[in-house]
């Protein structure tokens, strides 16, 4: 049977998602204990999509296939009594079998969190990004964060070094609001491009500190070039929120 899994992790410590030769990673973690549960049986992990070095999940998605005939609760138990500490299985659910947690995603939700205080806490610097203190103008964030809703081509928000052909994306939702002495950035789209949310993260915090026009973000997207937009957002302050499937809406 196919099984669907909601997974949370720490990304501190991880190379990301994906095996990768000689690395500590998320997907490497996952199959080692499921290969201890299938008695040295490899087991593929398939993910909604890879995350980079230092980035956080609260709600990453993945599927598996499994002859065992473990009821769901224990299954969920059996792999967080396994896992290393910086991994935790949320949900496990049977799904059919042409259940794809990648290529079947409908849509996915980000936060970003950058840590305005003062003094940022010891307990949070691997969790949000440090600002000094500085605390940007939202409300010009909020104007330029208007070009980026809709569909459009975002070549300008994504790493040179892709091979992705077809940049068109649409994002439904794009929100600056703060908790605290944090500004949270939750973003919402049918699908992103690598590093497309910190690269938008980047250009916006540029944007509040005065550092672009609100104007020049949609510059930056009519001219799909890489280089009219912001840097790209250290990664640990970035976290995969939510994955989405048409079965769900």
């Amino acid at each position: 049977m196919r099984l669907k899994a909601t997974i949370s992790y720490d990304g501190t410590q991880f190379s990301g998602y994906q095996v990768q030769p000689g690395e500590r990673t998320v997907q490497l973690e996952l199959e080692k204990v499921l290969m201890t549960m299938h008695k040295g049986e490899k087991v593929h992990v398939t993910a909604s999509g890879r995350t980079d070095a230092r980035v956080h999940a609260s709600g990453q998605v993945i599927h598996f296939d499994t002859p065992l005939a473990i009821p769901l609760d224990k299954y969920q138990k059996a792999l967080n009594v396994q896992l290393p500490r910086d991994i935790r299985v949320l949900s496990v659910e049977q799904v059919a079998d042409d259940f794809h947690a990648r290529y079947s995603v409908s849509g996915k939700r980000y936060r970003y969190i950058w840590d305005c205080s003062t003094v940022q806490s010891p307990f949070n610097r691997f969790y949000s990004v440090e600002t000094n203190g500085v605390k940007p103008n939202v409300e010009m964030m909020r104007k330029a964060a208007h070009a980026i809703l809709g569909t459009h081509d975002f070549t300008c928000f994504c790493a040179a070094n892709t091979s992705v052909i077809d940049k068109v994306r649409t994002v439904h939702a794009l929100e600056l609001n703060w908790h605290g002495d944090e500004l949270h950035m939750t973003i919402e789209g049918n699908g992103f491009l690598y590093n497309m949310v910190r690269i938008i993260a980047g250009t916006l915090w540029e944007v509040g500190i005065g550092r672009r026009t609100p104007e020049s973000v949609a510059a930056a997207i009519a001219s799909l070039d890489r280089g009219n937009a912001g840097k790209t957002a250290p990664a640990h302050g970035l976290y995969l929120e939510k994955v989405y499937y048409d079965v769900e809406k």
